[in-house]
């Protein structure tokens, strides 16, 4: 039955107990249960109600942040309670914000190697940079820290800005900045969950040789901040102009950033001041790191490659909680299906073991002829292997010796040059389903190298994309019988059914080139298992507006939860399943307004004047989360409502008794 809105403050807390969910919005209130009542909720189930996808029926649906979705809780002891979803930012990027000094510091702000602001010199006012794409976000806590504010706890977060779309001149800057990474002071609400931003801290890279476009991210379980660089510079480009104003904008000089020094996996620590440190790890290969996960051994890494010509990787640390040294693998590909995004076994190849210590003085001290010779056209040589790398072929022949530099620096030629099946397109995000022992994978667009027959993998598609799932097992050898130190090895690759875009023949009323009611073009993956919900991002060259899905792994329904500004991608995802006795799920989008042809030809003379009002002038992009709104319908709540003297008492209370 329908609640009304005091009811649910009164209420709101009980939708926590025993089994932690979103935070109420900052207008709930809470009040606190019964023993029996926590236990009733315990061993509840969640399920996500979908959302209609926005249109221009209602236009500023469609150039905001925008969710109508529900959650609904269910215990064996009583019936069930849906609630409404909603969502809160910490900022926009763009505005200014407090500092852990107490001064004021610019949110996405771009900084050179010497922590000194970068400005863009086609802006008249000589602006700081700042971004519009923030993307991986990780929450986490810090044991003996405190909030200084009564009834809250302290937490943080940290947040990462994959680049900035154009300068004032309207000029495409992407790849030419440094990526920022920033740590942010959060106090939580004690009985709502609600975070409030308190401080905001730059990480000083400078040990990291600077960042490159760093995307996806995930909270290792030793809960430090796992990011990444994609799209690592390829060594063997002449006068790379991408790594020459890169390098321009970091150092002050075009000619300093060395390519060997991008394409790896930077760690931040967070310390109790609310600042953090960096480590850039240089033993889990040199690929298009997106978005890696560390399984619960806490030493197994599966690792996204988004690239064309990507492969699957793993790396197993010598050591847990420490991914400074370690054994990397590609998978090898024996397809069993070729329909639709299809199927297979997957087997490993080792590469190589090596310290992150060790590769990184070869980085320092080797160039590409060091380590091989790449031909671009057939040389008519046999000592030359031919492989595919990024949709074109290379001829190669790593030099004696040079085999551990080769797999660590040159990854993606080496893994194919032993044998990897390097045909995956746009490897995004990877995830576990730790209960399951499953592995779930965002293939942003099945394309390219997977359906055109050049490797070992020769599939259907749709470009829609799929997500697929992966088998984990241990007991798993090498293919030439070496064993595999693992008990998380991902043996199979298939897309469950409902996970799987559906490309449409001509496009829908509104431009939609992929079924809207189903994903298209995933990216970022998060599981809780608090949930049993697989939480999926989108960043869709074939949806008008990107949406957040949930899919439960248990009924197997997707619901839509979330609709970001039409021309935005879904980023920042990240799902923790208990906070101080709350479950979060961040989302941040990045680039409103990114409008595309033919794609968004039909709503953007009506959308875009909104988003340029929306998000200042489409150059701020939004970091936040999601929230309970409040309680829509109840199906039986004989078991928690207060007795007659109780609600006598809480009357009481609320007239100032």
């Amino acid at each position: 039955m329908s609640k009304t809105p005091e009811l649910s403050r009164r209420r709101a807390l009980q939708f926590f107990a025993g089994a932690p969910l979103l935070p109420l919005a900052s207008t709930l209130a809470a009040w606190p249960l019964s023993a029996d009542a926590v236990e009733n909720w315990r061993n509840a189930t969640y399920s996500f109600g979908s959302m209609p996808a926005p249109t221009l029926v209602k236009p500023a649906q469609m150039a905001t942040t925008y969710v109508a979705s529900t959650v609904t809780r269910k215990a064996k002891k009583r019936g069930s309670e849906t609630y409404s979803i909603g969502y809160e930012t910490f900022f926009l990027t763009g505005q200014m914000v407090r500092d852990t000094s107490g001064g004021r510091t610019l949110a996405g702000g771009y900084r050179d190697i010497y922590n000194q602001p970068i400005f863009d010199s086609t802006d008249p006012n000589q602006r700081q940079f700042f971004s519009d794409a923030p993307d991986g976000m990780s929450l986490l806590t810090l044991p003996g820290c405190r909030s200084q504010r009564r009834g809250c706890h302290r937490v943080f977060a940290v947040v990462q800005f994959e680049y900035t779309s154009s300068n004032a001149a309207g000029a495409s800057v992407y790849g030419l900045l440094p990526s920022p990474i920033a740590v942010l002071t959060l106090d939580q609400d004690e009985r709502t969950g609600k975070l409030s931003l308190v401080s905001y801290s730059h990480v000083d890279t400078r040990s990291a040789h600077g960042l490159w476009i760093t995307c996806g991210a995930s909270l290792s379980p030793w809960n430090t901040h796992l990011s990444s660089e994609e799209y690592e510079p390829d060594a063997w480009v002449a006068n790379n102009a991408q790594l020459k104003g890169f390098s321009q904008n970091l150092f002050g000089n075009p000619d300093t950033a060395n390519p060997y020094h991008y394409g790896h996996l930077p760690e931040v620590t967070v310390h109790p001041d609310g600042t953090g440190t960096i480590t850039k790890h240089y033993c889990l290969g040199r690929i298009s790191h997106e978005l890696v996960q560390v399984c619960p051994d806490e030493r197994t890494v599966l690792m996204g490659d988004d690239a064309t010509n990507g492969g699957a990787f793993m790396f197993v640390a010598d050591r847990r909680t420490d991914l400074s040294a370690g054994t990397l693998y590609v998978a090898k590909w024996t397809q069993t299906s070729g329909t639709g995004p299809g199927a297979a076994k997957l087997t490993w190849i080792e590469l190589g073991h090596a310290t992150s210590a060790e590769i990184e003085a070869m980085a320092d001290s080797l160039s590409p002829s060091d380590i091989m010779d790449v031909k671009t056209s057939d040389p008519g040589d046999a000592s030359y292997r031919k492989i595919r790398f990024n949709g074109t072929n290379n001829w190669i022949k790593v030099k004696p010796g040079m085999e551990k530099a080769a797999a660590f620096l040159e990854t993606h030629r080496y893994a194919a040059y032993v044998g990897g099946s390097l045909g995956f397109t746009k490897w995004e995000g990877t995830t576990v389903n730790a209960e399951d022992k499953i592995a779930y994978v965002a293939m942003s667009y099945v394309y390219k190298s997977m359906t055109d027959g050049s490797t070992d993998i020769k599939v259907q598609g749709p470009n829609a994309g799929a997500v697929y799932a992966m088998n984990l097992r241990g007991n798993q050898s090498t293919v030439d019988g070496k064993r595999i130190r693992s008990r998380w090895v991902p043996v199979d690759m298939a897309a469950p059914p409902a996970l799987v875009g559906e490309d449409l023949a001509t496009r829908d009323a509104l431009g939609n080139s992929a079924n809207p009611d189903k994903i298209s073009n995933p990216d970022n993956l998060k599981f809780s298992e608090k949930l049993r919900t697989l939480f999926i991002g989108e960043d869709s060259g074939n949806h008008v507006n990107n949406f957040l899905w949930a899919y439960n792994v248990d009924t197997k329904k997707l619901a839509r939860v979330l609709s970001t500004p039409s021309g935005a991608e879904s980023t920042g995802l990240h799902a923790v399943d208990d906070v101080n006795g709350f479950s979060y799920v961040m989302s941040n989008f990045q680039h409103a307004g990114d409008w595309e042809s033919p794609l968004h030809d039909i709503v953007k003379p009506v959308l875009d004047p909104l988003v340029r009002a929306n998000y200042n002038n489409r150059r701020s992009s939004a970091v936040g989360y999601l929230t309970v709104e409040g309680l829509i319908s109840d199906e039986d709540d004989r078991h928690e409502r207060p007795g007659h003297d109780e609600r006598k008492e809480r009357d009481d209370d609320d007239n100032g008794r």
